[in-house]
Order: structure tokens, then sequence, then C-alpha cells
């Protein structure tokens, strides 16, 4: 269990344009250091909106993108390109503007018109595509991910990993498909919290007075079958990256000088 970061951004704007900054630093240390960064978006609104960052920084062209593989930690299952699928969403924002390599980015699949019911057969494709780009140093059956990025919903759910549902117990499977979604659309898929908990990082995301009190209860030791996010932590560092109005119901002791 790793001890986690907590920042404090005063606004939703800032707290975007702070990881979109860390994010950009993070990819130009590890090619600097000779890695093919592995990295797994979110989709939300802060999520894009730290793609969008990327997209408009002044050093974006400081990563040599066609090196960064990408993932997704959750998709709505949905046909391709609908505008509400979480990769669909982060090419507009930031995929379709630097020259990443295609056979480089892997977005989970789509309904091609199965229905609800091809959501387990692509999460199986997506299981089995993670196990063939594991390396054997990686000791585990999904990449070492250098940064997986999470968003949070008010009920503490993370990726589509919702509060005693069938995901949140699951041990063994690193992809699931999530039918019943307590949050429109009701199919998606997802990966497990076991496979959340092979990534070096993990960055959380989140925003808004809504969020605040699952926020204090994740990281006041609430369990995960009730709230988790409190399950979604890193090998090496867990970051909670908060505004002002998601931090409100933390312990004075637990926020840093706001940014």
């Amino acid at each position: 269990m790793t001890h986690p970061d907590i920042a404090v951004h005063s606004t939703p704007d800032v707290l975007a344009a702070a990881v979109a900054a860390r994010l950009l630093t993070k990819l130009v240390d590890l090619q600097a250091a000779g890695t093919t960064p592995k990295i797994v978006l979110t989709g939300g609104g802060t999520g894009i909106a730290v793609l969008e960052g990327l997209r408009d920084s002044v050093a974006r062209d400081a990563v040599d993108w066609g090196k960064v593989e990408f993932y997704w930690g959750d998709e709505r299952f949905l046909p391709p390109g609908d505008p509400e699928r979480n990769d669909t969403q982060a090419r507009a924002a930031l995929l379709d503007h630097v020259p990443a390599d295609p056979a480089k980015v892997f977005p989970m699949g789509a309904d091609t018109g199965t229905g609800p019911a091809g959501a387990d057969a692509a999460a199986e494709e997506y299981a089995e595509l993670l196990r063939r780009a594991a390396r054997p140093e990686d000791h585990g059956p999904v990449p070492a991910f250098d940064v997986l990025m999470l968003g949070m919903g008010g009920e503490g759910h993370t990726a589509s990993v919702f509060p005693d549902s069938p995901a949140v117990h699951e041990t063994e499977r690193t992809v699931v498909a999530v039918h019943g979604c307590p949050k429109p659309p009701p199919t998606r898929v997802s990966l497990t919290l076991p496979a959340i908990r092979r990534a070096a990082e993990v960055w959380i995301m989140t925003t808004g007075e809504a969020k605040a009190a699952a926020v204090a209860m994740a990281l006041g030791g609430a369990g995960e079958v009730a709230i988790p996010v409190a399950g979604a932590q890193g090998r090496r560092r867990t970051r909670w990256l908060l505004d002002r109005a998601a931090a409100a119901k933390l312990p004075r002791d637990l926020v840093p000088p706001i940014g």
C-alpha cells in the first residue's frame, strides 16, 4: 500500500492545467531514461481537459508521441466513433493532433452490433491484449503502466467499478464487462482493481463539492467494496489531484497548500 500524495488546486481549470504539466514532464523524463511510456487514459470532464492541456502546451513537441503507448482504464460500450466513447473524446482532445503511432494506441472494443452481450467478449479481448503486452519483468498479466489516470464518481466509483458491484469483488480477471451501471450508458468495459494496482503510479483526479464526501471516505480508510476508488493504488505512488471543493471535507492535516 502506498501512502497517497495529495495536491489541491484552486479551480478545475487550474487542476487540469497542472496535471497536464505533470504528465508532460513525466513523459519527457521517461523517454529521456530510454523508456517507452505506458499511459492509461481516462474520460470525464477533467480527464479530457488534461488531454486538451497537453495538446495546447507549447512544450508538447518535447515528447516523441510516436513512442508512447496509450491504453484506457474503462470504456462505454457504444458503437465505434460514438461521441460518448472515451477513446473518441481522447482522439479529438489530443491523439488526432499529435503524431501518435496507431499501432501503440489500444482502445477497448466497441459495440459493432452485438448489443450488451458483446461487452463480455470485448473485455476478454482487452485482457488478452494486455497479457500479450506484458513483459517478463512486469511479473503479471498486464503491462506495468507508468501512469494510470482515473476519475471518481460522487459515490466513490472509479473506472467503471461501482460500489458493491460484481466488478469490485473481482480478484482474478484484469478486465471485465460491466452491465447495469447505475449511470448511463449501462454497459461498459473496465479494468479491475487488481489490474489498476499493477501500475507504477495511479493519479486520481476529481473536482467539485459533490465528490468531497467520497474523497474524505477514501482517504480516511474506507473499504474498496463501499468506496471502490479507495482500492485504486499504485505500486510506487498514488496521487490524489483535487480542486478546493473536492478537498473540502478532508481533515486539515491532510490538505497541503492550495496551488
